[in-house]
């Protein structure tokens, strides 16, 4: 596969039913920071993103291929795709970020592998187009799909248990959270439903998935089920959402992808990446709810 065409399904860009524009990571005290190197794959038209393939860091995570946000566009200036570069990942309990940047040198020999087919085989779908039912298993070992929610909003998205960045899955999760805070303290109906799915059926198990979520939703179980997609399963899904994850280096590569689906089981909104808030998915969520 054209590398080009995959790194761009990386670049967390946002449309749709998505925000207008990306942020940098917010300010913080007490971050911890990491030296790093790696070649740049591609870097987002705003320069604030930047896939990167980067080595181990030592201490922190192994060697992957990541989005990166940059604090400012003078974080990546003069830096382009195939550089080898070094630099600094600074990291707080809810961002990354990375700074120090600089060039060591430039390869023609980069570009991304990832899963064969998955991206060619046919386009995605789109808002107002049917979901297909799959199946899962969920974190208490009993099979669930997404027609077992149909006649509610399903809101879903995809993690796995042993994301290393704060501002990958773990905050996909904490918006989860927030989302149905939020929802729960409104008059709304009850016809709402969260489930984090997880791509990765080597390691999260329905044991592992119950003490994770656990960490996010307390013993609060209402209206959020966890589960775990199979490797088949994913490879039929994943196309139909621009979702990309494949294994790298005893690790997981991927994008983010959060979906709501209405009442009928059709897409009514999908937020791509990681910058959407809490509040405008509970606004999807109701607007979806109304359809």
């Amino acid at each position: 596969m054209n590398a080009g065409i995959l790194a761009s399904f990386l670049l967390l860009a946002l449309a749709g039913c998505k925000p207008a524009a990306s942020l940098a990571p917010a300010p913080a005290a007490g971050a911890k920071t990491y030296p790093a190197r790696g070649i740049v794959q591609s870097i987002a038209p705003d320069r604030r993103d930047a896939v990167i393939k980067h080595e181990a860091i030592p201490g922190f995570m192994p060697a992957m291929t990541m989005d990166f946000s940059a604090r400012d566009a003078n974080t990546l200036a003069g830096i382009a795709p195939g550089d080898e570069i070094a630099f600094t990942l600074a990291v707080t309990d809810t961002n990354s970020w990375i700074e120090n940047v600089q060039p060591l040198g430039h390869t023609n020999a980069f570009g991304l592998s990832g899963p064969p087919g998955w991206h060619i085989a046919e386009p995605p779908l789109e808002v107002g187009d049917p979901l297909p039912d799959y199946g899962f298993t969920d974190e208490n070992d009993r099979p669930v799909r997404f027609s077992d929610f149909r006649g509610r909003v399903l809101a879903f998205t995809f993690f796995f248990t042993s994301c290393p960045l704060p501002d990958y899955c773990p905050r996909m999760n904490r918006n989860f959270s927030e989302t149905r805070a939020l929802l729960s303290a409104t008059n709304v109906p009850a016809n709402w439903q969260f489930l984090s799915l997880s791509f990765d059926s080597a390691l999260d198990t329905p044991q592992v998935l119950s003490s994770y979520a656990r960490f996010y939703r307390g013993d609060d179980t209402n209206r959020w089920l966890f589960a775990v997609a199979s490797s088949n399963t994913l490879a039929s899904l994943a196309p139909k959402l621009d979702l990309n994850v494949w294994r790298e280096r005893g690790t997981l590569s991927h994008n983010l992808r959060t979906v709501v689906l209405a009442p009928d089981g059709k897409i009514a909104c999908q937020l791509d990446g990681n910058q959407w808030t809490p509040q405008e998915l509970a606004d999807a969520i109701l607007a979806a709810a109304k359809k």
